[in-house]
């Protein structure tokens, strides 16, 4: 069975950082590429970040570049997601998600709040 726990979210003031992880079990982690979704209040989900299965590919949504940054550890099963610079806007629940045999898994997500 497939399962995600996302966590390390919280509350940080504008131009903070945070990291997020994502435990992952239940498929072959190594082989999967995985991605990072946010949904603020009152609008949809959106795709943040995708990271190949190896770590050698990453792409991300235009509003994170050079502020976000994706990265893996295929020996802990887990993916990360690190936020710099952030800002209000970015304020949202933030979700670990993996597509394994055609299927869409999604953790329960971690809540992100940025306010001073």
């Amino acid at each position: 069975q497939v399962h995600l726990v996302e966590s390390g979210g919280g509350l940080v003031q504008p131009g903070g950082s945070l990291r997020l992880s994502c435990a992952a079990s239940g498929f072959t982690f190594s082989i999967a590429a995985m991605s990072w979704y946010r949904q603020a209040p009152g609008k949809e989900r959106e795709l943040v970040a995708t990271i190949s299965s190896a770590g050698g590919s990453t792409n991300y949504a235009d509003s994170m570049k050079g502020r976000f940054t994706i990265s893996r550890d295929n020996t802990k099963n887990t993916v990360y997601l690190q936020m710099n610079s952030l800002k209000p806007e970015d304020t949202a629940v933030y979700y670990c998600n993996v597509r394994w045999r055609y299927i869409a898994y999604w953790g329960q997500g971690t809540q992100v709040t940025v306010s001073s």
